[in-house]
């Protein structure tokens, strides 16, 4: 995918059987036609902000979700939040946190700094490939965010 192009669903996540496996389940349901998918905190920044290899990337194509993974090597998902939101061209994109992570802290830290939601990854394949389903239908077909400028 050219990354000119509108960009719906940016998945940020380090581990790759996790990847795959979302992008299998958002293809079930055709949701991966515009789907970017960067394997770390660091990687995510530049993109969203247009740095490094993606400073040529045009920052007003934001995605419509960010399926945000917190264990990550290099940059964390809570890293990636709190830049995110204390800038204002990118405070108002929709972030999920699909996490392993059941911790409290984490939870509690996610919804503080402004995460939408905060789904724990189901073990078992098949609740795993209908929660992120379930979760791409939601956010590309039925939310209604904000228009950008």
């Amino acid at each position: 995918m050219n990354v000119s192009d509108g960009i719906e669903i940016l998945l940020v996540e380090d581990n790759m059987s996790d990847a795959e496996l979302t992008i299998r389940a958002l293809k079930k349901r055709n949701l991966t036609n515009r789907l970017i998918h960067l394997k770390d905190g660091a990687e995510a920044l530049d993109f969203i902000f247009c740095q490094g290899e993606f400073v040529n990337r045009n920052i007003n194509n934001v995605p419509k979700v960010i399926l945000l993974d917190l264990k990550m090597p290099r940059i964390n998902g809570i890293e990636v939040l709190t830049k995110l939101r204390s800038d204002e061209r990118t405070k108002c994109i929709p972030v999920v946190v699909l996490t392993s992570s059941k911790e409290d802290p984490d939870v509690e830290a996610c919804y503080k700094l402004g995460a939408n939601s905060y789904i724990v990854k189901p073990v078992e394949f098949d609740d795993f490939m209908k929660a992120v389903s379930e979760l791409g239908f939601y956010w590309l077909l039925l939310n209604h965010p904000p228009q950008n400028d």
